[in-house]
């Protein structure tokens, strides 16, 4: 678990989420709670200067054809599976899904290994819980 009080705190989550190898990573958490915050934070971390915007209406945006950002919030796993999203998890790069819970018994149907980042927010600070 990672206790995040401000913006420089996310170091330590894309530390964790770096060192944990995963390149999919399913990002779960009540609305504003920091998912695209997050991703953010990580593509700036890589030096790259593309904007990033959640990708809710959108369901993906790629930042330096390296770093893939999903949102399910407005779409159902069948709408994604119906979309031929599914094969874009197996581009190389990293794969940021925001309301993708609904994906992760597919993606152990695949034997397909991911990271789950958890977010709980309590007001003044955010905690981050990184479950392989």
């Amino acid at each position: 678990m990672i206790e995040v009080k401000s913006i420089d705190d996310l170091k330590r989550v894309i530390e964790e989420i770096l060192r944990s190898k995963k390149k999919i990573i399913i990002l779960s958490g009540n609305l504003g709670s920091g998912k695209t915050t997050l991703v953010k934070e990580f593509v700036k971390y890589l030096g790259i200067s593309d904007e990033v915007t959640s990708p809710t209406f959108a369901i993906q945006n790629v930042y330096a054809n390296k770093i893939y950002h999903y949102d399910l919030y407005n779409k159902d796993v069948n709408e994604f599976l119906a979309l031929g999203m599914l094969e874009e998890l197996f581009k190389d790069g990293y794969h940021f899904i925001e309301w993708g819970e609904g994906l992760e018994e597919i993606l152990r149907g695949f034997g397909v290994d991911f990271l789950k980042v958890n977010i709980k927010t309590d007001g003044k600070k955010r905690i981050f819980e990184c479950q392989n």
